[in-house]
């Protein structure tokens, strides 16, 4: 009873605290409007998480588990270059369409605190693109897609799925359209990267 308690306070905690670093940034939240989010005293709160660097780290784990095992697996599967592509980016958009303070939150802890990336790194279902990499390679070799870096490749498809997010009040601005439609847009996109990208290196 005690361990089910337990839970629910702090998945309560988890659940405050994300909508509140998500529309505040985390060096503006505070630990009394996260506790008075989650409906417990600041004691408590300190109780499961002594700071809130600490809490910031949880929520962000939270997420990033989510989203690094499937990430992870669509890299390493045995399936086409091209597919690799597709699922990854309809995978990503999807996933952060539900959890749009991720991309912010990575950025902002990349310029706020590097170390922790390091952390992230060490954890088992980091992302590993060393098959990609080889994949790649094999297919530049055969002639089915033009000669690039397996690097420069990943940086390329990373940055046209991440960028619409963290960039998006700025692009909002740019095509002059409301949220709802920038919305719609994204939604689009999981198929519209995915083919610019495969388009930009087949050969074949």
């Amino acid at each position: 009873m005690e361990t089910t308690k337990s839970n629910t306070t702090e998945s309560a905690i988890l659940d405050a605290a994300k909508g509140i670093f998500e529309r505040k940034g985390m060096a503006a939240a505070r630990m009394q409007e996260i506790a008075d989010e989650a409906g417990i005293n600041k004691s408590m709160l300190h109780y499961y998480y002594r700071s809130k660097q600490l809490l910031f780290e949880a929520v962000f784990k939270s997420a990033f588990s989510m989203l690094a095992p499937q990430l992870n697996e669509i890299i390493n599967a045995d399936t086409s270059i091209f597919e690799k592509i597709s699922n990854f980016s309809s995978n990503y958009i999807s996933f952060v369409l539900k959890h749009p303070y991720l991309p912010n939150f990575i950025i902002q802890e990349l310029n706020r605190n590097p170390d922790f990336v390091k952390k992230l790194v060490a954890e088992k279902n980091f992302p590993n693109i060393s098959k990609f990499k080889q994949q790649v390679d094999e297919k530049v070799k055969e002639g089915v897609i033009r000669p690039i870096k397996a690097e420069q490749l990943f940086v390329n498809i990373m940055s046209l799925n991440i960028f619409p997010f963290i960039g998006a009040p700025l692009l909002k601005g740019f095509v002059n359209v409301n949220d709802e439609t920038y919305k719609q847009l994204m939604e689009d996109r999981k198929t519209e990267v995915a083919d610019f990208i495969i388009n930009s290196i087949k050969l074949k």
